[in-house]
């Protein structure tokens, strides 16, 4: 699950940077944007998306290391590292209770531009109450880019054939970043689906460690589909899943919300609400961000040879956040 977790990231980042048409060739000289994503996710402790990261960070989840993760945990985790990685600058949005809120997206991805009258300051409440209900984004003089995970439960032990349609709906979204799940023991990355059959990428396969090579690149072999990808019958999914968007722009998100609209709420059962307003019985929504904390962890850390310092296997160790 945590590979799993690393490949729907690294696809919205894709997106980010290089754009949702953008393909891999293989043995063809690379954006330097590519190489940057890719270092995200070397196996080594200073890098920010690494499976050391995401296991280490799993321990603020209650999640020992080596304890299996679920597809919620690793949202959460995500969300987490996320805080501490400047250059990509996502917000990540992790919906609770099968609850998407579409006034508190809005307030954590509508931002103002730096400035020294601005800095540091958040949209007035009200401004941002006022543009919602007249249906205008006039106040979001920039948009960061948002990564939206919603974590379901679509049965008690198999999946409820009522949301089948819906799960498959979801995949045919522009801004469909695939699905977090499995079948039971087994973690999948599941990508689209044909007819009755899930599509997916399959991260059970061993693979040679690698690392960046003397000129910066790394060597991307492994990081890609060297096999086709898979399918299993959708009823054999576990009912423990999450969906994963990615939205640019604002308007990706606004497109994002009248699609669900349409196609997923017009169902009797709802895999999902989407509301406009904060719940009046929740906690008040603060936008996440990155906590003014010590730590020994690698993140922090601008160049490896500060790593000399600590005993790389006993010491490490980032603070729960």
């Amino acid at each position: 699950m945590l590979r799993c977790g690393q490949m729907m990231l690294a696809q919205a980042l894709i997106c980010r940077h290089l754009g949702r048409d953008w393909n891999w060739e293989k043995q063809k000289e690379q954006p330097k944007e590519y190489q940057r994503i890719l270092q995200c996710f070397l196996d080594r402790k200073d890098c920010c998306y690494s499976i050391h990261q995401m296991a280490q960070m799993g321990v603020g989840e209650g999640k020992s290391i080596g304890e299996w993760f679920g597809p919620n945990t690793v949202a959460q985790v995500l969300k987490k590292l996320a805080l501490f990685d400047e250059w990509n600058s996502l917000a990540v949005y992790v919906s609770m209770d099968n609850t998407v809120v579409i006034e508190d997206i809005k307030k954590m991805c509508c931002v103002l531009p730096l400035s020294a009258d601005t800095a540091g300051e958040s949209p007035p409440d009200s401004l941002i109450a006022s543009n919602q209900s007249k249906g205008t984004s006039a106040y979001c003089p920039a948009w960061k880019p948002l990564l939206l995970i919603v974590p379901l439960r679509l049965g008690i032990n198999q999946i409820n054939p009522v949301y089948v349609d819906a799960f498959k709906e979801c995949f045919k979204m522009p801004q469909s970043l695939g699905a977090l799940g499995g079948k039971p023991n087994n973690a999948y990355y599941f990508i689209g689906f044909l007819g009755n059959e899930l599509i997916f990428l399959d991260p059970h396969t061993t693979q040679t460690f690698v690392d960046t090579e003397e000129n910066g690149t790394v060597d991307d072999q492994t990081f890609h589909c060297l096999q086709s990808p898979q399918r299993m019958n959708i009823l054999n999914l576990d009912p423990s899943v999450a969906l994963g968007f990615f939205c640019k722009e604002e308007k990706d998100f606004d497109n994002w919300c009248s699609l669900v609209q349409k196609e997923i709420l017009k169902e009797n059962l709802r895999m999902f609400e989407l509301v406009q307003k904060h719940p009046s019985h929740w906690p008040p929504f603060v936008p996440p961000a990155k906590p003014e904390v010590t730590t020994t962890g690698a993140e922090f850390i601008d160049s490896t040879e500060q790593l000399e310092e600590f005993d790389l296997e006993e010491d490490f160790e980032i603070l729960s956040v």
